[in-house]
């Protein structure tokens, strides 16, 4: 893996899984930045934790499903010094219910989260990557973007449309030293999944081949490789780590 420094912005940093990558990415060396939707008194309860603990990370809250407030923390990052070479498309909500008892909202909220956001956090950043020759875009995306699931139509949707961004994008910005790939996750053992009732999990670890559920950690290494020097040939990919839940 790569020893070089570079600067890598995770959004939806402080979950579950942002936070796996955010340590995956500092222990690789980076500089990085996380973005988050907490009060400042929670954001700064979180670096507090995460300095405790060796990590040094730098944040910026941000609305990824709003255009205008992504500049503004694309300014700010700026301002701050950063130049942005590794971005990370984490941050996502789930709002289910089956399609028949969807509501607009819940349809809208899901779409501007999970898949304009791809837009939204990776646009000012671009051209900046392309002039330095080098960058990576790693999109976050989930088993369920490839097979569904029963009460995700907005989920699914969004996680399938991340995907299609990553394989256009990655054609267009390939010959500059940019990257840009999916990874799509299986369920994970994050605080979210874990909060369901037993027999859903167990219903959902019966359908897992390797017969657990992933570690946010595994997800995190993986990332962290593709960001690396060592995945120059990797692009317009999408890496499933399911645990052989959604073979294709």
């Amino acid at each position: 893996m790569s020893i070089s420094q570079h600067t890598a912005l995770v959004t939806g940093g402080m979950g579950g899984l942002g936070e796996a990558i955010a340590r995956a990415l500092h222990d690789a060396g980076h500089k990085v930045l996380v973005t988050h939707s907490r009060t400042d008194e929670a954001a700064s309860t979180w670096l507090q934790k995460e300095a405790d603990a060796g990590y040094t990370f730098i944040s910026y809250d941000v609305d990824v499903s709003d255009w205008n407030s992504c500049q503004c923390m694309a300014e700010r990052i700026q301002a701050d010094g950063h130049d942005v070479d590794i971005i990370v498309n984490n941050a996502g909500i789930t709002r289910d219910a089956s399609f028949r008892k969807l509501g607009k909202e819940n349809w809208d909220a899901v779409l501007r989260v999970n898949l304009d956001s791809m837009y939204h956090v990776t646009k000012p950043f671009i051209d900046s990557m392309l002039e330095r020759g080098w960058g990576r875009i790693i999109n976050i995306s989930s088993i369920n973007g490839s097979k569904g699931q029963f009460g995700q139509t907005n989920y699914s949707a969004a996680k399938a449309g991340i995907h299609g961004f990553t394989k256009a994008l990655a054609q267009e910005v390939a010959r500059k030293g940019v990257t840009v790939n999916t990874v799509s996750p299986g369920y994970l053992a994050t605080s979210m999944v874990m909060s369901m009732p037993e027999d859903v999990i167990n219903q959902i670890v019966a359908g897992i081949p390797i017969g657990r559920l992933g570690r946010p950690g595994e997800v995190a290494t993986l990332v962290a490789f593709i960001a690396s020097d060592a995945a120059g040939f990797l692009t317009g990919s999408n890496v499933s780590m399911n645990g052989g839940q959604h073979m294709y």
